[in-house]
């Protein structure tokens, strides 16, 4: 089989079509010629992984464990046993990506083992997706994480992952715009579906700012990984519908690039501006460090 190396959406999917294989079997592949290791081997790892996504999700919601500086208490517990949940998400399905996602991230933020995916802060959304639709897809969730796999390297070879380069866009955008493929393959959708699902999710996250409240990745990144779950959620359905993205993903990730570019360094994971510069922030990390009044906001506290 030809070179199966791909640095753009363009140039994935032209190998889909030509081979007639889906996004995850050309990722597989592409990995058994970097690492001269067989698919099988590859499959096996992926599920070994998605294993300990599964263990995010279960100690978020299980383990009555807050995070050291007190931002994390254990949301994910009191949302899934809040006798209003699902008051507005009524599916089921819906009510446990929200949860899923929002304590796999609180695994990450209590210190717990996790896959990032493609970062720390963003590594309850696909996480979260995943574990939350494993009984309907079963299998297909090692293809949805390969196809995951390509979208987030895509992004990494043209743009960049992390808050410090190019804000949240570049953390939560990528993991939804990976979750939202993975997701559209597992549930039937053709290549070109699980592009077009991706360019959705990331093209609706372009300007989003990283300012975590005393420099540490729980406010407002626990949280967000909910809402983008279910955002991921929402791209992979409109894009099974037939809809498409205007834009082609290639160029939604050089805008993110772009955009990471023209963003003021104080909202890229310095917290020197945003949330982390609010009232409320300040006063936190004024009380929680005893004795030290003058302590700046940006300062992580010796716990």
């Amino acid at each position: 089989m030809r070179d199966l190396r791909f640095e753009s959406a363009s140039q994935l999917l032209r190998l889909c079509h030509e081979h007639s294989l889906p996004i995850s079997q050309v990722a597989a592949l592409r990995e058994q010629q970097l690492f001269n290791r067989p698919v099988e081997d590859t499959r096996r790892e992926v599920r070994r992984r998605f294993k300990i996504m599964k263990d995010m999700v279960e100690a978020g919601l299980t383990r009555n464990v807050q995070s050291r500086s007190g931002l994390t208490q254990y949301p994910a517990q009191q949302y899934y046993q809040s006798p209003t949940s699902g008051i507005v998400l009524q599916d089921p399905l819906m009510r446990n990506v929200l949860a899923y996602s929002i304590a796999a991230n609180s695994c990450n933020a209590c210190g717990g083992r996790i896959v990032a995916s493609p970062t720390a802060g963003s590594s309850g959304i696909l996480a979260g997706v995943l574990a939350a639709f494993e009984q309907r897809i079963g299998e297909k969730v090692v293809d949805a994480i390969l196809t995951a796999g390509a979208i987030g390297m895509i992004a990494h070879k043209r743009a960049f992952l992390s808050g410090a380069k190019g804000g949240c866009q570049a953390e939560v955008g990528v993991s939804a715009a990976m979750a939202a493929a993975g997701l559209t393959e597992a549930l039937g959708g053709l290549p070109d579906r699980c592009v077009s699902a991706a360019a959705l999710a990331l093209k609706n996250a372009l300007g989003l700012t990283c300012d975590p409240v005393g420099g540490l990745v729980e406010v407002p990144c626990v949280k967000r990984n909910g809402f983008f779950a279910v955002h991921a959620c929402v791209a992979a359905e409109l894009s099974l519908a037939g809809i498409n993205s205007f834009i082609p993903l290639d160029e939604v990730i050089d805008v993110m690039r772009q955009t990471g570019h023209l963003m003021s360094q104080a909202l890229r994971e310095t917290s020197l501006a945003g949330l982390a510069k609010t009232p409320t922030a300040r006063k936190h990390f004024c009380q929680t460090a005893t004795g030290n009044d003058h302590l700046s906001p940006t300062d992580i506290p010796d716990w």
